[in-house]
């Protein structure tokens, strides 16, 4: 929708809507800018305390994504009118751990009464302006790196419908509530050639991948069989527990896709799962990846390189 306004036209804008980034980024000085994010959404998971947590974790994480460092934060907040407030003070109390654990101070923030929770922050951080992350930048030749694993939607819709096993729900809610900030501070390190850099969130990593390949004007190669799932994550698909993000995503953005494999239907279905506080995928040169997988791995991110980068070509992503 955005696209169909009027177009603001400023030259402090680094990084606007444009390629559909993980935040904006302006600048302030020559060697500062801001980088600003705002994310929120209704509960995935029972425990107020861990929503708290989930909702912070993944607000902050658009900032890591583009490089940033996260500085202060606002928080949002619909509540039920009649609701136990308690299960607000917990939520809260989750998220400030995450930002307190970030080094991101929260400042404020904003609530109203709404019959369905809602819960998440506007972060606002910093970022010198020659070491932004964008989507735009990855070249041909470089390694695709991916920090997670694949996931968190499938099983917190079988949560919504009590199936999930304990241990799915352990092993998501690790995921979720896992910072990017060490992953970033390694891969903004300066140590390696990194050419660009998202978050897969919502639009799972098929959709975040196109965004990267778009913006850069290349093509992608993903091997389905090198990209980590959640514990879990297959039962779920083999059961049908099918979030409507998924099905949505790969409507929208399979037919860039062409499989040049036999991948099995729950893996392909797998690459367009929702994610919550997803991992970071990087477009890294060759003469890097290695390194900074074994860099990433030695800080205790389970990073594995997940495919390539091509000039651009038909199909915009292969899968095999």
């Amino acid at each position: 929708m955005l696209g169909k306004l009027a177009r603001q036209h400023d030259p402090n804008v680094l990084v606007g809507f444009d390629h559909a980034d993980d935040a904006g980024v302006y600048l302030l000085t020559p060697d500062t800018a801001l980088v600003q994010t705002v994310d929120f959404f209704t509960p995935i998971v029972d425990d107020p305390y861990t929503f708290g947590q989930i909702a912070a974790t993944n607000s902050l994480s658009d900032v890591y994504a583009m490089g940033g460092r996260p500085l202060t934060s606002l928080a949002l907040v619909c509540f039920p009118d009649k609701a136990d407030l308690a299960i607000l003070e917990r939520i809260l109390a989750g998220g400030l751990s995450k930002m307190m654990e970030a080094g991101c101070t929260v400042i404020g923030g904003h609530s109203i009464r709404d019959e369905e929770t809602k819960f998440g922050y506007a972060v606002t951080g910093v970022v010198h302006p020659q070491r932004v992350m964008a989507n735009a930048g990855a070249q041909a030749g470089d390694r695709l790196v991916f920090t997670k694993a694949l996931g968190t939607g499938v099983i917190a819709t079988a949560i919504k419908k009590g199936v999930a096993k304990q241990e799915w729900i352990d092993a998501a809610v690790k995921s979720m509530t896992t910072l990017n900030k060490l992953a970033a501070q390694v891969i903004t390190s300066g140590a390696w050639t990194v050419h660009s850099m998202t978050d897969v969130t919502g639009f799972g990593l098929i959709g975040h991948a196109r965004e990267m390949a778009l913006a850069s004007q290349v093509s992608f190669r993903i091997h389905a069989d090198r990209v980590a799932l959640i514990d879990g994550a297959l039962e779920c698909v083999r059961a049908g527990h099918i979030p409507g993000g998924l099905n949505a995503n790969r409507e929208f953005a399979e037919c860039v896709v062409e499989y040049r494999a036999r991948v099995a239907d729950e893996v392909k279905t797998m690459l367009f799962d929702p994610q919550t506080a997803g991992g970071l995928l990087i477009s890294v040169a060759e003469s890097d990846a290695k390194a900074l997988i074994h860099a990433l791995n030695a800080a205790g991110v389970p990073a594995v390189e997940i495919g390539e980068v091509w000039a651009a070509a038909k199909p915009l992503i292969q899968v095999d």
